[in-house]
């Protein structure tokens, strides 16, 4: 019984060690490439509303998110999925849709501007 408790503890352990490194490296990515001041602040809660809520996102601000770069994006989004406020939504479905919001932009950004 003893070593169930001990193997118990050492479980919530390991995934507790887990949840901290994942945090590190994400804050480590958002330090280095420094990802915080690459989008004003209307593009940010553009990209926000279009990922974690409904809405849509202007052209300006999919230009914005593309120079943020994909490295940046994916660690402010599992950084941002790392708050308390955001446990109860299901992390799968956030990433899911945050690849689908990037490979529009990238669309966006690719396709070319019809002839005037």
């Amino acid at each position: 019984m003893a070593s169930l408790h001990v193997y118990s503890v050492l479980v919530v352990l390991l995934l507790t060690c887990g949840a901290v490194m994942a945090t590190k490296e994400n804050d480590q990515i958002i330090k280095e490439k420094n990802c915080e001041t690459k989008m004003g602040l209307p593009c940010v809660l553009e990209a926000f509303t279009s990922i974690f809520e409904t809405g849509s996102i202007s052209n300006k601000c999919c230009g914005e998110l593309v120079v943020l770069g994909k490295v940046c994006h994916s660690a402010l989004v599992k950084r941002t999925l790392e708050n308390p406020l955001f446990k109860d939504l299901s992390p799968a479905a956030i990433i899911a849709k945050s690849i689908q919001t990037w490979n529009n932009f990238l669309a966006l950004i690719d396709s070319p501007s019809p002839s005037a």
